[in-house]
């Protein structure tokens, strides 16, 4: 019976005698005054080239494509999402809605009867009769992907006509444009420009072309591409050969070495970089500058680009980028203030999780994205995970909720056990005296910090619980060295 109210459904559309949040099939506007594409509040044409047209924003969507999902969620129509691919993780919400698959049966999506399925190109060259059956079952399918930067802003509010938030993608594209710009205005005038290969596959050590969203990342976070000239593997792709031997002939002039992780690129970490045959001639590995970013802050095409070359510029340079200048500050510190003064200082990348898996997975510690109190939209989030996720910085649980407390002071202990594990520090064999070390938690790595000159005694005591200023927690981290630095040194 379902099939057959389905397929009456679809036949109702093909008469035009329905509308709504169908798609219609009438003829283009050119060819009829009276068309319902003409008349729809809503009309465009999707990158398929199909005619959309719909008398009202969708409620109930189904996203076949994490970009589009992350991309909804941020312009606040999250909760007309009822389902989205398993590899849809960010915003951390988005992993727990119901899933559903391009490669599985249609049916499924047929029976949740959503309003709209929204799909890219490549869905459709992959599983043709996938699609048709979702269109056959009169279900309005919507396939939308920018091919080139230049695209975003239209794809954007393209998503954005399908769930009325036009407004809201007009103040999130004009922020996201300024964070580009801010960036770019940072590194501008640096003097000594950083060269980056952008390893866009382990297999082959592929890279990337100049016009692709990292090869785009490179320049707007005033870095110089190793590989400006490279031609893409396909026509109309982004994916240019490189290979180990053009890698390690500029080996004296790659300052840094980026790889992503990702779906695209799923094996090797950053030890297995380094320990590949002859890599260990490339400037970048002898310096400890390798790194490795998720493909979803810098290849795939949502808001989180920004961050994408914020990353960048931080990794080409991370003096101007991680300045401790604003926080010179006599007022209170705060744990939120402490995960960015640490982040910042340690110049530890952004933890982003890169498996699709993260959240069907064990985790002794902080899970990614689920602190009640600190959520993705928060604009310190991203520094607040990377310390919690690093241990660094601890949190609070209350039976499966985890609560980060950011706006709790910063003691002297608490900055301690921070620094103690973000850096390294040899015992000594001379201990200084300190009086209250029976009133400290970690006693040993007090010992150790106070034997290392890392923190100075109050006459004579350590006082762990004393509050410090953001001014004292930053010229506490500015007396330490990076390990990465302390790595390049050895």
């Amino acid at each position: 019976m379902k099939k057959l109210a389905a397929y009456l459904l679809s036949a109702l559309l093909v008469a035009g005698i329905f509308s709504g949040c169908g798609q219609s099939n009438q003829p283009r506007p050119s060819e009829s005054p009276s068309s319902p594409v003409q008349n729809a509040k809503i009309s465009f044409t999707d990158d398929d080239g199909r005619q959309i047209a719909l008398e009202k924003p969708c409620e109930r969507i189904i996203s076949l494509y994490s970009a589009h999902t992350e991309n909804l969620y941020s312009l606040g129509a999250g909760d007309k999402i009822i389902g989205a691919q398993d590899t849809s993780t960010y915003p951390p919400e988005a992993a727990f809605l119901d899933h559903y698959d391009y490669d599985a049966d249609p049916e499924k999506i047929i029976a949740a009867d959503p309003d709209c399925v929204l799909i890219r190109p490549f869905i459709t060259r992959k599983v043709p009769d996938f699609v048709k059956a979702l269109e056959n079952a009169g279900l309005t399918v919507v396939s939308l992907y920018p091919e080139t930067f230049e695209g975003f802003d239209g794809y954007i509010e393209k998503l954005a006509m399908l769930t009325g938030a036009e407004d809201t993608a007009k103040e999130k594209l004009a922020q996201f444009h300024a964070n580009l710009n801010a960036i770019s205005d940072m590194t501008a005038g640096i003097a000594e420009k950083q060269t980056v290969f952008f390893e866009s596959t382990e297999v082959n050590l592929r890279t990337v072309t100049p016009d692709s969203m990292p090869g785009l990342a490179i320049k707007m976070a005033g870095g110089e591409n190793a590989a400006p000239d490279v031609q893409p593997i396909s026509e109309g792709g982004t994916i240019a050969a490189f290979g180990a031997e053009r890698i390690l002939a500029l080996a004296d002039d790659i300052d840094v070495y980026v790889s992503q992780r990702g779906a695209m690129n799923a094996g090797g970490d950053l030890h297995s970089i380094t320990i590949r045959p002859g890599f260990d001639t490339i400037k970048a590995v002898k310096d400890s500058r390798v790194y490795v970013i998720n493909e979803k802050l810098i290849s795939s095409p949502t808001f989180r680009f920004d961050k994408g070359v914020r990353e960048l510029a931080r990794y080409l340079y991370p003096e101007q980028m991680d300045s401790l200048v604003q926080y010179q500050t006599d007022t209170p510190a705060t744990k939120r203030g402490l995960a960015n003064l640490l982040v910042r200082a340690a110049h530890l990348p952004v933890y982003v999780p890169s498996s699709s898996k993260y959240y069907t997975q064990e985790h002794a510690g902080h899970i990614y994205g689920l602190f009640e109190d600190v959520t993705w939209q928060d604009q310190d989030f991203d520094f607040i995970e990377t310390a919690a996720v690093s241990g660094a910085v601890g949190w609070e649980a209350d039976g499966e909720k985890q609560y980060f407390r950011p706006d709790a002071p910063v003691t002297r202990e608490m900055l301690a056990k921070a620094v103690f594990i973000l850096y390294e520090f040899e015992a000594k064999d001379q201990h200084i005296a300190i009086g209250d070390l029976d009133r400290c938690e970690k006693p040993r790595i007090i010992q150790t910090l106070v034997d290392n000159g890392v923190f100075p005694l109050i006459d004579g005591r350590f006082e762990p619980d004393k509050v410090m200023s953001c001014r004292e927690v930053a010229e506490t981290l500015a007396k330490l060295t990076p390990l990465t630095e302390q790595t390049a040194a050895a």
